[in-house]
């Protein structure tokens, strides 16, 4: 549906007026307004203004309209900083003093960034990552596949100048956590970023178009754990609060949205050794500290929380009102076969727990009822990835003997067969369809989704169209939306006609290209919430009208691996680029967006 000028521009009148009129019914809220504009006073559109608390651990950020108006709403009291933010413009900081029910109006002026270097250093990650001068796809395609999955590439602490050796030990680096590349790939990516990352700046203009929708969003922030804290899924809970995962230190964070309040609930170790299963790989020093490894978390309506242990096979249950923890052994089988690396758990009607086991190459049923485990093998899809299912569990069983010597890149045949990312199957994403209750997963390295027969437990699987599906979801109406991470793109499946539909994510600039990691659908009104980590943002599609709104974050280097909603009409993640400390703020956060707060996305 397009908008005229006239009406968009009476739409956002309106929406700040609505805004007004709100912060005037609630008495204890502070008021702040005013305009963003440039240095010739023209107005900026979409840019972001933010407020710290006093405290400087909480941020909540609102966006101008196309008249560069901003209203803020705020509890926060005391000695406040508000910034003002837009592309190819210098952050404009103002100190302030509010208190009660202030009002106060600031013009925020925004210089103009004219120096090439200030400019290329506030380009997003994709504009460096696109700038890197790839021999060929097959490299490109590999660096994107392998080397982009646990933090960006291309932002400040990433693109620094290096010599083509030390790239190749920071490489190997990543090959011990993971990244299932060729000795002819390595070789490859170390030249390639050793040209590509060399300190020169980029000529690249982004665009970031507006939509009328950003004036009416609201985006909230709480600073969390440190430097090295590794939030990998928050889920909100049923209580309302947001429950954040930390994968390397076997802990969760509580956050309380009412109040601010951050608790922590430490994970029992249960007589494991530091790294689980997987002590014979030299995890990423100081961040994995645990034994556990917790991943992906769903709850029952008892309000019991289950998480997947990815180091230790485990699945850990947590009750959030005792504190109380309790773990089961998922049955590992000869040689540990099974049980590798628990990852995306959802639960079905009867609430049973549905996951993936990544290395194993395959989908567990958990019935918290009876405390039983059924383990479903998926295909191996060739003997390269036949190999990697049987023979896995015996590797890693071989080098625990040599704790964290990496000596799995040595054994592993993605190495001496030149399998690469080809050799695995990778299930990872999970979920179940609202419609019929069936389950269906992802296969990220195999490029499949497929499905589990309630009933049969037969496996059914279809390649899709582009490579990297990775976290995908249902839709309220029994669409699967899947994001390619290798490519790109958000793809719709229909599990009625089998039928695939590709849909192209937009970027900043031309050459570009986004990496998907997660996503979620609305339970009510069926948008589609993207992770665009390689550009901090977050995307919303809407299907009925087949547009995008995109949603730049307030804080640079942003990466979201999952995404849920509040009962309150919020979407919230956590920021969990690995290492925390190239976030612009130096820690995780929690992070909630409020989507055009006018009853459409309370449930």
């Amino acid at each position: 549906m397009k908008i005229n000028p006239g009406t968009r521009f009476r739409m956002q009148a309106a929406a700040v007026a609505l805004a007004v009129a709100v912060v005037s019914a609630q008495s204890e809220a502070a008021t702040l307004s005013g305009n963003v504009v440039t240095g010739h006073g023209q107005p900026i559109a979409g840019a972001l203004v933010t407020l710290w608390n006093a405290g400087h651990n909480r941020k909540e950020t609102v966006y101008t309209d196309e008249a560069g108006r901003y209203v803020l709403q705020t509890d926060f009291s005391g000695a406040l900083i508000l910034r003002g933010r837009a592309p190819m413009h210098r952050d404009f900081n103002v100190n302030l003093a509010v208190a009660g029910e202030d009002r106060q109006q600031h013009t925020l002026v925004l210089e103009r960034l004219t120096d090439p270097q200030a400019i290329s250093d506030q380009l997003t990650a994709s504009a460096h990552a696109a700038a890197l001068p790839f021999p060929d796809q097959q490299t490109k395609d590999a660096f994107i596949s392998q080397c982009s999955y646990c933090h960006q590439q291309g932002n400040s602490l990433t693109r620094v100048p290096r010599p083509a050796e030390a790239w190749s030990e920071a490489i190997w680096r990543m090959e011990g956590y993971g990244a299932y590349i060729t000795y002819a790939e390595h070789n490859s990516i170390k030249r390639t970023l050793s040209a590509g990352f060399n300190g020169e700046p980029l000529n690249v203009v982004q665009t970031a178009p507006y939509s009328p929708e950003m004036a009416r969003e609201r985006v909230e922030e709480w600073l969390v754990g440190d430097a090295l804290s590794f939030l990998h899924d928050t889920m909100v809970g049923r209580d309302g609060r947001l429950y954040g995962i930390d994968e390397g230190k076997d802990l969760i964070f509580i956050l309380d949205r009412s109040t601010g309040a951050i608790e922590q609930a430490v994970m029992p170790p249960d007589g494991e050794q530091t790294g689980g299963r997987f002590r014979g790989i030299r995890l990423p020093i100081g961040v994995f500290t645990g034994s556990h490894g917790p991943h992906s978390a769903a709850q029952l309506s008892d309000g019991r929380i289950f998480i997947t242990g990815a180091l230790s096979g485990k699945l850990l249950e947590f009750h959030p009102d005792t504190r109380e923890w309790k773990t089961y052994e998922i049955p590992a089988g000869f040689l540990w076969r099974k049980g590798l690396y628990p990852h995306t758990i959802r639960a079905d009607r009867e609430e049973n727990l549905w996951f993936t086991t990544t290395f194993s190459n395959r989908v567990v049923k958990f019935d918290p009822r009876t405390g039983t485990f059924t383990d479903i093998a998926l295909p191996h899809d060739g003997a390269l990835r036949w190999m990697s299912d049987t023979f896995m569990g015996l590797v890693l069983k071989i080098i625990e003997w040599f704790p964290e010597r990496n000596l799995h890149l040595v054994l592993s045949h993605h190495k001496w067969l030149n399998g690469g990312r080809q050799s695995l199957n990778w299930p990872y994403g999970i979920d179940v369809n609202p419609v019929d209750d069936q389950v269906w997963y992802a296969k990220l390295l195999g490029n499949k989704i497929g499905t589990v027969d309630r009933d049969t437990l037969e496996v059914t699987e279809y390649a899709t169209p582009h490579a990297g599906p990775r976290r995908m979801r249902f839709g309220p109406d029994g669409m699967l939306w899947i994001p390619s991470f290798d490519e790109g793109k958000l793809m719709r499946f229909d599990p009625r006609t089998r039928q695939f539909e590709s849909i192209d994510l937009p970027v900043l600039s031309e050459g570009e290209y986004e990496m998907p990691y997660a996503l979620n659908v609305h339970p009510k009104t069926g948008d589609v919430w993207i992770a665009a980590n390689n550009t901090d943002r977050v995307l919303r599609y809407i299907p009925a009208e087949r547009r995008f709104i995109a949603y730049p974050m307030p804080n640079r280097v942003i990466w979201f691996r999952d995404l849920d909603f509040t009962e309150d009409g919020r979407v919230c993640s956590s920021n969990s680029n690995l290492p925390a400390y190239a976030h612009e703020d130096g820690v995780p956060a929690f992070i909630c967006i409020e989507p055009e707060p006018d009853g459409r996305y309370g449930r």
